[in-house]
């Protein structure tokens, strides 16, 4: 793994008290942080909230952002970027193109992403490929030393309990899926939309999976 000062502060207001609504940075463990923006198209009718999740990691000599969202221009977010210039950023859905552009034009990086985009929202870098290995419409991203998988939109939190967004192929194609992940020594899994926390552990994900799905 990348030998790497760590923030130990969290970078922008204070999450502990603000549930979901939180916006910043918030240090996880060696090479895995998160970030909180307010997305920008959020509208008060949509059935997600106003405040996303974008990842970033160290793995594999790379230091990643996972589904960008650009934080707002004066936030101490930027500075530690600066400092810490990812070498890739990967969007994980179609939907999820988010500020793809904005990371790979201001530190160069590469761009990765999914095989096909909606027409109102297609990246302007050419994107490597992200080729997902099961059914989901997303390609979730298991990263091995942090022992955590990062979602796009496949779950999301509500009051406090994980649950699996509901689509027309819920039983047959999600469900598997997500079950099959059971066999991966995971311990935690972050995703993009919630009402108190981003990061929730595995014993979550299990429940998750019995649950109803969420329909909104």
């Amino acid at each position: 793994m990348f030998a790497m000062s760590r923030a130990r502060a969290t970078l922008g207001r204070n999450h502990s008290s603000e549930g979901g609504e939180w916006v910043g940075m918030r240090d996880l463990a060696p090479g895995l942080w998160i970030w909180r923006a307010r997305h920008p198209f959020w509208k008060p009718e949509d059935d997600w909230q106003p405040v996303v999740t974008s990842t970033i990691v160290e793995a594999g000599g790379e230091r990643l952002v996972l589904d960008p969202l650009a934080p707002a221009p004066d936030s101490e977010v930027w500075k530690w970027l600066d400092q810490h210039r990812p070498t890739a950023a990967v969007i994980l859905m179609p939907d999820h193109v988010r500020d793809v552009d904005v990371f790979v034009r201001r530190y160069g990086a590469r761009g990765f992403g999914p095989l096909f985009y909606f027409p109102d929202d297609v990246p302007k870098f050419k994107l490597e490929p992200v080729r997902a290995d099961n059914t989901l419409p997303e390609t979730p991203i298991w990263i091995p030393d942090q022992r955590v998988i990062v979602f796009g939109d496949a779950l999301t939190e509500r009051t406090g309990e994980l649950r699996v967004w509901d689509s027309p192929s819920h039983e047959k194609r999600e469900l598997p899926a997500l079950r099959a992940m059971l066999d991966i020594p995971f311990e935690r899994v972050i995703i993009s939309h919630c009402d108190t926390d981003p990061v929730q552990p595995r014993a979550e994900f299990e429940k998750a999976l019995k649950r109803p799905p969420w329909k909104g």
